[in-house]
């Protein structure tokens, strides 16, 4: 499996961000898919950036 260029607390991040503004406009600022944030989502539906480390 390819490792990943982010960690798990930035993708969590750019979710949240995702939250706050559009998709569209996260998807600009982190240079990642629309369907990428899509499927982050999934696995880190409700999780916030400093829960992901527990």
């Amino acid at each position: 499996m390819k490792k990943s260029r982010l960690s798990q607390e930035q993708m969590v991040a750019i979710l949240r961000e995702a939250d706050r503004t559009t998709v569209a406009e996260a998807v600009k600022k982190s240079e990642v898919g629309d369907a990428t944030i899509n499927a982050w989502r999934k696995h880190f539906d409700q999780m916030e950036a400093t829960d992901v480390k527990r």
